[in-house]
């Protein structure tokens, strides 16, 4: 999974936007969720992390005003995790980025 989490390389799609970046990435997410969720459900929480991680990194990568600041970009994210929360999958399930 994270193989395939990499092999997207969101941080290279800044000409994309968020909701761009929703419909590449919910269907397989919700493949995985559906599958390995049914019967472990505790151990998609990390790797459901790292794709948040990976969404920091594409936010800081495409706007100048957060650019090289994580915390920034993580807090700018998280602002956008509470307005659409139903944007990914893994934030209707709860797993947000959080503000620092």
């Amino acid at each position: 999974m994270h193989q395939t989490m990499r092999g997207w390389k969101l941080h290279r799609k800044t000409d994309e936007e968020l909701a761009d970046i929703a419909k590449i990435v919910n269907p397989v997410i919700r493949g995985w969720v559906n599958y390995y969720g049914s019967f472990y459900k505790s151990a998609m929480h990390p790797i459901l992390r790292k794709l948040n991680q990976y969404l920091i990194r594409w936010v800081a990568k495409k706007y100048k005003r957060v650019n090289g600041r994580q915390k920034q970009a993580q807090n700018w994210l998280a602002k956008i995790a509470q307005c659409e929360p139903r944007l990914f999958i893994h934030w209707q399930m709860g797993i947000t980025p959080t503000i620092r």
